[in-house]
This record gives structure tokens, C-alpha cells and sequence, in this order.
């Protein structure tokens, strides 16, 4: 389908996108790689009379790697998997990153757009709650900094106000083990459920655990209890269990065409089983 018209704006700066989101109000929408907004316009699912393409705004760029990493919100999925210093700091990213939709689709998708947008569908959100990142908004009054644990409202809906933008993403570089896995129908499609973790440990007990997950709520979801179940434990397939039976409880999946709730239940279980086990043998 071909979506409504509209108008088009391709400012140099980041003052000039947040002038048209002021005077727009929330008839204007950024664009970034556009693999989420794009298809809901085709499909007359959004209506957006004007269009803010943020591809010139070379301050969106980049990705900084120290003690504390930083991802440009037009960071790609491609950028981040050949990276050969962010996959030396934050390993989880490259191997999250070659997980999502396939080449094409990584070559245009943004950092920024994938967890600005809301969906609970999208793989970065659960990655960055895991990693307890937080995103960096910039609006009229300046920047200000929402953790990525506290950025999610319900399906689409967030923290960003209307005449903000997402300018980065920032967090310290994760210790320890990590594991990101996902099961999903086909090469190219949302998960059916998406585990992120990272576990640190001291001799043979878990020292610290971060436990995420995506697509089984109408948010991505963190599970505190999930997480501190492991700390003290010497990771046994009952601590396991036990971790995963805190996440169980803290998901709230859907029936829908990726099969019945049982079964995303199920699907959960065993992915994040897989996850937990994969970060403790790397840590």
C-alpha cells in the first residue's frame, strides 16, 4: 500500500528537529532507518503528516567505547557488529545485534529507532534494560537521562515526550558472562520470546546477575527476583530453574499468530534455560 501524503523535512541539526516537533506537535514523527515507522504508514496503521528524516545529524553518529560505552541513536545494527572495540567491551551487543531481521534490514536499522520505539517486539529494549543502560533525551529544555528500566510504559508508549529526541544511548561495560538467545519461526521475524544476560561471578558462586527478556509482555521486561536468585548461588540447574520460575512469573504473554500463551510460556523457559547456562559458562 502507499501511505498518506505527507510532508517531508531533512533538517542539518538537532535545534532544527526539535523546532518542527514544537510547532508539529505529535502530527510530526523522526524517522530514522524507518524499518518500524515505514511499514505502519503503508499499511495506513500510522497517520503522519510530517516526516522528520534525522539522517543528517552527524551528532546521532558514532559509537564511543570506554569504561562507559555510547551508541549514537543512528548507530546501526551493522555498526555495532563490526565494531571490533565494542565487541571487545560489550560482546553482548555483537552477538544480539547478528540476531535481528537479517543483513539488509541490519544495514539501515538504528539503535535509536529500535528502542525508541516502543515495540515490544524489537530485541535492543530487554538487551538494554539487561545491560541497565539509560537513553539520553533531548528536547526544548535540554538533555535529560531516563533509565532504559523505567523508559517503557506499554506497547508504543514511553517517557519520550513529543518534542524530544533520542540522541544516545549509554552504559557501563558489562563484566562477566553474557548470553543473548532467541527463538523465533523464520530468519528475519520477532521473537517468540528473547533472553538477555549477563553474570559475573567470584571463584564457583554468582556474584551479580541481569536477567531481560523480549516480546512475552506489552513491555520488555527486567525481572529483578529473576536476577537476584542467582547471586549467592553456585548456578545449579535448580537455581536455574528457580530463576526462571521468577521470570515466568513476571512475563505476561499473549495468543497470537506465535502461537498460544502455554506455549510462549514454554518457549521462555527453555530460551532463557539456554541463556543463563551459556552466560555462566562464559563468565
Amino acid at each position: 500500500m502507499i501511505p498518506a501524503a505527507f510532508d517531508y523535512y531533512r533538517p542539518q541539526n538537532l535545534d532544527g528537529v526539535i523546532s518542527l516537533l514544537q510547532e508539529h506537535g505529535d502530527d510530526a514523527r523522526v524517522i530514522a532507518g524507518g524499518h518500524s515507522l515505514i511499514p505502519l504508514m503503508k499499511l495506513r496503521m500510522a497517520e503522519v503528516p510530517h516526516l522528520i528524516d534525522l539522517q543528517n545529524i552527524t551528532e546521532l553518529f558514532g559509537i564511543e567505547v570506554g569504561s562507559k560505552v555510547r551508541l549514537g541513536a543512528m548507530a546501526t545494527q551493522s555498526d555495532i557488529i563490526n565494531d571490533i572495540s565494542l565487541a571487545s567491551a560489550a560482546p553482548i551487543l555483537k552477538e544480539a545485534s547478528l540476531q535481528i531481521a537479517d543483513p539488509q534490514v541490519r544495514y539501515m536499522g538504528t539503535v535509536g529507532g529500535n528502542v525508541a520505539n516502543g515495540d515490544p517486539g524489537n530485541d535492543m529494549p530487554g538487551l538494554m534494560q539487561c545491560l541497565d543502560a539509560s537513553f539520553i533525551l533531548r528536547g526544548p529544555d535540554g538533555e535529560r537521562e531516563v533509565k532504559a528500566r523505567d523508559f517503557y510504559q506499554g506497547a508504543y508508549m514511553t517517557e519520550r515526550e513529543d518534542d524530544e529526541v533520542l540522541v544516545a544511548v549509554t552504559f557501563d561495560a558489562p563484566k562477566g558472562g553474557y548470553a543473548y538467545e532467541k527463538q523465533k519461526r523464520k530468519i528475519g521475524d520477532y521473537a517468540t520470546a528473547a533472553a538477555a544476560v549477563i553474570i559475573s561471578r567470584d571463584g564457583s558462586v554468582c556474584k551479580e546477575a541481569s536477567i531481560a527478556m523480549t516480546n512475552l509482555s506489552d513491555t520488555p521486561v527486567f525481572c529483578t527476583d529473576a536476577s537476584n536468585s542467582l547471586i549467592g548461588t553456585s548456578v545449579t540447574s535448580d537455581d536455574i530453574k528457580k530463576a526462571v520460575n521468577g521470570m515466568i512469573k513476571a512475563i505476561d504473554p499473549a495468543d497470537d499468530n506465535r502461537g498460544p500463551v502455554e506455549f510462549k510460556k514454554h518457549a521462555a523457559s527453555m530460551v532463557l534455560t539456554r541463556a543463563i547456562r551459556s552466560a555462566w559458562e562464559r563468565a
